[in-house]
């Protein structure tokens, strides 16, 4: 054991050298503070280590590893929307540890539970070229199954600055099972929940189809007392 264990510290000092110096041929900034580092400084990845928690939205429960800080929500932006997929793995530990926490109340006798993720727009789509929540579950090695779609003839605005009301009514209607799901148990999966309009909208188009939905599990939570006015367009 004590041999084993000294090739991993081995490996792990080799790999943080081969990092550093990387760093130096192509010099880059944290995404949560902007301070010179290989992707997220120490402080920021201390920020951003989950505590999951369970909050209501309408009758959903809504489990989320992160509070929606100054932090952690220039990380998920500058992820989603400025292509810093280096926080990748950090962040999909997060959400790894929201889905753990939702599967775990939901209890040990359930099972057959399928991860399901809020499906981008065609833009977004076009836009980043990767569905950011798809990609976070394989970080933490999970795998979402597609049973949603949007319903491209409707026009949804940009939600950011939207209050509670105006966001529910964006989204109604929005989002279409793919197929029947009678029999299927879902665990809806999205990255940010503020009013929880996108996932209510999902779950009554899976429960529409038949499906039973469970809960839902983000990385973060924005307070609905503090309205998130920042962001990505797509928060709900």
């Amino acid at each position: 054991m004590r041999e084993h264990g000294g090739e991993q510290r081995r490996f792990g000092r080799a790999r943080a050298a081969l990092l550093d110096g990387w760093a130096v041929l192509l010099p880059t900034e944290c995404s949560g503070c902007g301070a010179p580092d290989r992707a997220l400084c120490a402080a920021c990845t201390a920020a951003l280590r989950p505590a999951p928690r369970p909050a209501a939205r309408d009758t959903l429960t809504v489990w989320s590893a992160l509070e929606y800080t100054e932090v952690v929500g220039r990380v998920l932006v500058a992820y989603k929307d400025g292509g810093r997929t280096d926080a990748a793995t950090v962040l999909g530990a997060a959400l790894g540890a929201a889905v753990a926490a939702a599967l775990a109340a939901a209890g040990p006798g359930r099972s057959g539970i399928e991860l399901v993720t809020v499906p981008s727009s065609r833009g977004a789509w076009r836009a980043r070229g990767f569905h950011p929540v798809d990609l976070l579950l394989r970080r933490a090695g999970l795998r979402s199954v597609r049973l949603l779609r949007p319903l491209n003839r409707v026009v949804v605005a940009d939600q950011v600055g939207l209050g509670r009301q105006e966001r529910l009514d964006n989204r109604t209607g929005t989002l279409v099972a793919s197929r029947a799901l009678c029999g299927h148990t879902i665990l809806i999966v999205d990255d940010i929940v503020t009013t929880g309009a996108t996932l209510i909208e999902a779950r009554r188009a899976l429960q529409e189809a038949g499906a039973d939905v469970l809960a839902a599990a983000t990385v973060a939570e924005t307070p609905r007392h503090h309205p998130d006015t920042r962001g990505s367009s797509e928060t709900d």
